[in-house]
């Protein structure tokens, strides 16, 4: 936007400042609908646990949820804003020509999901610049209106402000629930707001609340709708459209329609109740309200023109799938590396692990070739056929399958054996470490057999992780290294970087999670070298846990009790590995990686 010309203000003959709407629409009764179009992962009870990382590498529902709205907007004869952050439009410009080909308003929601109150004005009329480019990129000819992710307080009217002074008619960023403008009784119902930097002026329109017991009390949408009494819902926006000259002002998001969303983990209490409690009432009183009332966009409530918008040359809807891999004819340019990746009951991940590992290769395509084994530990879901589904005509990518669940250390070593290059990372499959750590983590096997992620590290640090469960790794750390005299902050993590010729004859007794803390052990009992990576550990977002806490930590004092005599290890033991996975033959060194350690420091 060019800022120095001036700014277009709307002259549809608005109200005067603090005087109530009565449009021809009003005395027909008619309301007004209005959708927050974000992903379930975006929904604020979640912005603890997501962070924008995961965004791009989690399922995406608005393919599927947004066309059933216009579905079923379209039958009530009904019509909508929708409001749109600038990445939704990025990501999908496709459901932005789908909402505005069915006559509907598109509004801003600012580029990210986030509320403004610690922004500067001038950070924000950055990003509203940037959303409106986003939005008439994805085809949409005006912008009128916009809707903060946050609802707005006393304390950050100066949005309005901005938003004036950068030409919008109208704001709907206010929620005037509880006491927050019990000083301004005028954000209860739509008004012209003056500017306090002009004398210009824009529309605010709040969202619908009544008094109830000296408090406000939202009744038009969202988690109200979900959690408060459905016969005072009812009886409120019937009491609100019969004696009101006001429209209703109701709101959604597109996820609180989609019992079928993915639940996401390592929520508390709370906020599962806010994102997943009662979604079945959502859709019974949208539907009711579809039925008994009549709704239209704010712009055409307001008068405004909703000029005809111009369309894109073609979808641009992108499927997901690897990056090709770019032959070099300097062969000694690209390290070959094995990722080996244990799952077991994980059919929700795979979606989420395909995106997590597009991402690793596109990142390292010019330092590493990339070799991916997906070993299934005998999962009894449908973690195998997921498998076969999104990775089976992949090019590098081997799928095995263990006839019956031996353990997370038990697959690694299977992916260990069927590895074809000395160098071999493991991770988890719920990504719980961020698998682009790995680019950092493999030239440090140039002077080590091993590398760590160690989220205990002074340097490390943990997202969301329980407390007991940091408490319980610290002091099982402290023994070990009590025990074997050495100085590593972290035993247990799966995340790490291998010398396939130095750790593939060695033999953990456990099969289960204690074999990685003890095949660490062996490794240093046989006098490998052992580095640690600080890392970040990151609770899992989807599927559940398989570790038995209980009797992990009785195993771990096991396990340190073998490690003081010196009894790890089961060399009389025949290993479970089938004899088509030999080992790396001893002359194949690990490549030279100081060039690709200058690169990442």
């Amino acid at each position: 936007m060019n800022r120095s010309q001036p700014k277009t203000q709307h002259k549809e003959n608005p109200p005067k400042v603090g005087e109530k709407i009565r449009s021809s629409q009003a005395a027909k009764k008619t309301h007004i609908l209005t959708v927050n179009l974000e992903e379930y992962f975006q929904a604020g009870a979640l912005s603890q646990t997501v962070q924008r990382k995961h965004w791009e590498r989690l399922e995406t529902r608005l393919q599927t949820t947004v066309p059933l709205i216009l579905e079923r907007l379209e039958k009530a004869s009904a019509q909508a804003t929708f409001f749109v952050l600038g990445w939704t439009a990025e990501q999908h410009p496709e459901l932005v020509q789908m909402i505005l080909d069915k006559g509907h308003e598109v509004a801003s929601r600012g580029f990210w999901h986030h509320g403004y109150r610690e922004a500067p004005p001038e950070a924000f009329r950055e990003e509203l610049e940037r959303t409106k480019e986003a939005l008439e990129k994805a085809g949409v000819p005006i912008v009128h209106g916009f809707r903060s992710p946050r609802w707005i307080t006393r304390d950050e009217l100066w949005m309005l402000d901005v938003l004036g002074e950068e030409g919008y008619a109208y704001d709907a960023s206010v929620n005037p629930i509880l006491r927050r403008f019990a000083n301004d009784p005028r954000f209860y119902s739509l008004h012209r707001h003056r500017l306090s930097t002009s004398d210009n002026s824009i529309m605010e329109v709040p969202i619908s609340t009544v008094p109830f017991l000296g408090f406000r009390v939202a009744i038009s949408g969202g988690n109200y709708w979900r959690q408060l009494p459905q016969f005072f819902l009812r009886r409120a926006m019937k009491r609100w459209s019969r004696t009101k000259d006001d429209p209703l002002v109701l709101y959604f998001s597109p996820w609180e329609l989609d019992p079928e969303q993915p639940r996401i983990q390592g929520l508390s209490s709370f906020n599962r109740i806010r994102q997943y409690r009662n979604l079945e009432k959502t859709q019974k009183l949208l539907t009711e309200s579809l039925e008994r009332y009549s709704f239209v966009s704010i712009a055409r409530y307001l008068g405004l023109p909703l000029e005809k918008r111009f369309d894109l040359p073609h979808s641009v809807e992108a499927p997901i799938e690897f990056v090709p891999r770019e032959k070099t004819t300097i062969e000694e340019e690209v390290t070959p590396v094995s990722v080996v990746i244990p799952l077991y009951q994980e059919e929700p991940t795979i979606s989420y692990l395909h995106r997590s590992l597009n991402e690793l290769e596109a990142r390292g395509k010019e330092r590493y070739s990339f070799d991916f084994i997906l070993v299934d530990d005998g999962s009894k879901d449908g973690t195998f056929e997921a498998l076969q589904k999104e990775f089976g005509e992949k090019e590098g990518f081997q799928i095995l399958k263990h006839p019956h669940n031996k353990g997370v250390a038990a697959a690694i070593l299977t992916g260990l054996h069927a590895a074809k290059n000395e160098i071999v990372c493991s991770m988890d499959c719920d990504c719980s470490y961020d698998p682009a750590l790995l680019l950092d983590m493999i030239p440090e096997l140039q002077d080590a057999d091993l590398v760590t992620a160690s989220p205990y590290h002074p340097q490390g640090e943990v997202f969301n992780v329980p407390g007991w469960r940091l408490l319980l790794s610290k002091n099982l750390s402290r023994l070990y290294n009590l025990v074997l005299r050495a100085r590593l902050h972290t035993y247990t993590s799966c995340f790490r970087v291998y010398r396939k010729s130095k750790v593939i004859s060695l033999n953990p007794s456990h099969s289960d999670f204690l074999g990685i803390a003890e095949h660490l052990l062996l490794v240093i009992q046989k006098g490998g070298r052992v580095k640690e990576h600080p890392a970040t550990l990151e609770s899992r977002l989807l599927g559940v846990s398989k570790m038995k806490t209980i009797r992990t930590i009785f195993g771990h004092l096991k396990l340190l009790g073998r490690a003081l005599f010196g009894t790890l290890g089961s060399p009389e033991k025949e290993r479970e590995i089938s004899s088509e996975f030999p080992p790396v033959p001893s002359e194949q060194k690990v490549p030279d990686l100081s060039r690709e350690e200058e690169k990442v420091h």
